[in-house]
């Protein structure tokens, strides 16, 4: 349970935010929806309770879990990095080879992770088949959908 986490410096920033908010306004907030629920009586039939019971258990478990995550959080600096390799924090500039689509994925920590915004996991199958290759290369992938190839056509650390 110990094991490092890589991350981003944007990364900490977010979960550190979501730790905030998750602190200071939703649990706050859960705690009197429970007293509100309360003062209605029965509990045995209360739905508002135990609904508010396992709002609050969600939310302390996500507050725990990031508070695990964080203070094993080692976070990188993409900026700070250089080289001809693909490495953690890249933005990886990729033309599918089939389609001929090209796409830009950074990679980043498994928390930060979101396919929306073109953030892969760096445990995904698509960056541990990237990692330490470099521009020009061929890598073949196999994906959930699919075995897939993308040519590496930029390595970008910003």
């Amino acid at each position: 349970m110990s094991e490092k986490v890589p991350m981003t410096p944007e990364g900490q920033a977010r979960l550190r935010e979501e730790l905030e908010r998750l602190k200071k306004i939703e649990l706050p907030q859960v705690v009197k929806d429970i007293s509100v629920a309360r003062d209605h009586g029965d509990l045995s039939e209360n739905a508002e309770y135990h609904a508010a019971k396992e709002r609050q258990g969600l939310i302390v478990a996500r507050i725990t879990f990031i508070e695990q995550t964080l203070s094993r959080a080692e976070v990188i600096d993409p900026s700070k990095l250089s080289g001809s390799k693909i490495q953690f924090g890249a933005r990886v500039k990729l033309m599918n080879v089939d389609s001929d689509e090209e796409v830009v994925y950074q990679i980043v920590g498994p928390e930060e992770a979101d396919i929306k915004q073109n953030r892969i996991s760096v445990s995904s199958p698509l960056a541990r088949g990237l990692i330490g290759r470099e521009v020009g290369e061929e890598v073949r992938v196999v994906m959930p959908a699919g075995p897939r190839t993308y040519e590496i056509l930029e390595i970008i650390y910003a």
